[in-house]
C-alpha cells in the first residue's frame, strides 16, 4: 500500500472575516448602486466565517488584466508552494532531494516553465526529479493527485512522491461580472496551498510509521454528457468560472450508485467508513452528498469545518482535511476512510484509506 506520511497546508498571510469580505467584493463584482441583497445572502449562507486571500484584499481592484493577476499567482503562489512543500517534507523526517516524482496542481493560473519546474532549483529537488504539472482538472485533483501518486509508487517500491496543490481562486474573481456563478465563487473561495507526501513499502514492508492512512484503492469516473456544468471560459479577462445550479441534483442522482459499488468491491458499505474526506464545493452540494449516501448528520462534519476556516481552496481542500485527520482529530488504528471529490469534466474521484 501506499502510506501518507505527511501532509501541510500553507495559507496567505491576509486573514479575514467573511462579514468583512462582503461589500469589498461586491464593490468589485457589482455596479453602483446595485441591488446587493442576493450577494449578502451568498455570503451569509456559504457556511464560510474566515478566508485567506493571495493579496490584501484593497489590492484586487488594482489588478487590470489577467496578465497582472496571474503574475500574482506565479509570485504568491511559489511562496506558498515553498512553504507547503517544505514543511510536508520535515514532517515526513525527508529533505528535498528524497523526493522522486511531484506532481503538481493548480487551475488558478499558468505558467511555462511551470510551478514546480521553478521550485526545483529554489529548494533542492534532485536533477532527475520526475515531475508531472498538472490543469484541468479543478476541484478534483486534490484526490486525484493522490490517486495518481498511488499509481506511481506502486511500481516503484520505496520510492516518495509528493503531491503539491495551489490554488489562489481570488485573484479569477472577475471584476464587473454579476453573473451567479461569479458571485457564488466570490462568496466560496479561499487561497491556500498544501502538500502531501506518499511513501511506498518496500517488498510488502513499510518504510517509516506514517501520520496518516494508507491508500488501499482508488476509482474515476466520467459522467458523459456533463462538460457543461463545471470549469472555466476562458476569455480576454481570464477565467471566468462555470458552476451550473443543477451540480447538486447530478450528485443526488449519479454518486449513491457509484460511491457503493466502489465499496462492495472491497465488502464495504457507506456504513463502514469512519472518515469521510469529502472536498467542500459548498453548502449544497454537501448536503447533496450526505442524502445521496444516508449519510449520519457528524460524517461531513470535517469539509464544514474546513469550509468554514478557510473557504472552498479547490483542490488544496481534501488536503486541507486530511491535515486535521492527521493531527486534532485523528482517526482510531483500523478505521476506514473515503476521498471524494468532483471537478470539471463532471468527474468523480474516490480514494479508500485505511489509518
Amino acid at each position: 500500500m501506499t502510506a501518507l506520511a505527511a501532509v501541510h497546508t500553507a495559507l496567505p498571510p491576509h486573514r479575514y472575516r467573511q462579514e468583512d469580505l462582503t461589500e469589498p467584493l461586491g464593490d468589485l463584482c457589482l455596479a453602483p448602486g446595485a441591488d446587493r441583497a442576493v450577494f449578502r445572502r451568498l455570503h451569509t449562507s456559504a457556511g464560510v466565517r474566515t478566508r485567506h486571500l493571495a493579496l490584501p484584499i484593497e489590492r484586487y481592484a488594482a489588478l487590470r488584466d489577467f496578465r497582472e493577476s496571474n503574475e500574482a499567482w506565479l509570485t504568491a503562489g511559489l511562496d506558498l508552494a515553498e512553504r507547503a512543500l517544505t514543511n510536508a517534507l520535515a514532517q515526513a523526517g525527508l529533505a528535498p532531494a528524497d523526493v522522486d516524482l511531484l506532481v503538481c496542481a493548480s487551475i488558478t493560473g499558468v505558467a511555462a516553465p511551470s510551478l514546480d519546474a521553478r521550485l526545483a532549483g529554489r529548494i533542492g529537488l534532485r536533477p532527475d526529479v520526475k515531475r508531472l504539472p498538472v490543469f484541468g482538472l479543478g476541484c478534483v485533483a486534490g484526490a486525484a493527485g493522490i490517486a495518481r501518486v498511488h499509481d506511481y509508487l506502486r511500481g516503484h517500491p520505496g520510492g516518495t512522491a509528493v503531491l503539491l496543490t495551489v490554488e489562489l481562486c481570488s485573484l479569477t474573481l472577475q471584476k464587473g461580472d454579476d453573473s451567479r456563478a461569479n458571485l457564488v465563487a466570490g462568496a466560496l473561495f479561499g487561497d491556500g496551498a498544501a502538500a502531501l507526501v506518499a511513501r511506498a513499502a518496500a517488498n510488502g514492508a513499510g518504510t517509516e510509521p506514517a501520520a496518516g492512512p494508507a491508500v488501499v484503492a482508488t476509482r474515476s469516473h466520467l459522467h458523459p454528457g456533463t462538460e457543461h456544468l463545471l470549469g472555466w471560459d476562458v476569455g480576454a479577462g481570464g477565467f471566468r468560472v462555470v458552476i451550473d445550479p443543477a451540480v447538486p441534483a447530478l450528485v443526488r442522482s449519479e454518486l449513491g450508485a457509484h460511491v457503493r459499488g466502489f465499496l462492495a468491491e472491497h465488502g464495504l458499505d457507506t456504513g463502514d467508513i469512519g472518515a469521510w474526506v469529502c472536498h467542500p464545493g459548498g453548502p449544497k452540494v454537501l448536503d447533496a452528498v450526505a442524502e445521496a449516501l444516508a449519510l449520519p448528520d457528524d460524517a461531513l462534519t470535517p469539509s464544514r469545518r474546513s469550509l468554514a476556516a478557510v473557504g472552498n481552496l479547490s483542490s488544496a481542500s481534501v488536503l486541507h482535511i486530511l491535515q486535521g485527520l492527521t493531527e486534532a482529530h485523528r482517526p482510531e488504528p483500523g478505521t476506514w476512510g473515503l476521498v471524494l471529490a468532483m471537478g470539471p469534466g463532471f468527474c468523480t474521484e474516490l480514494v479508500l484509506l485505511r489509518w
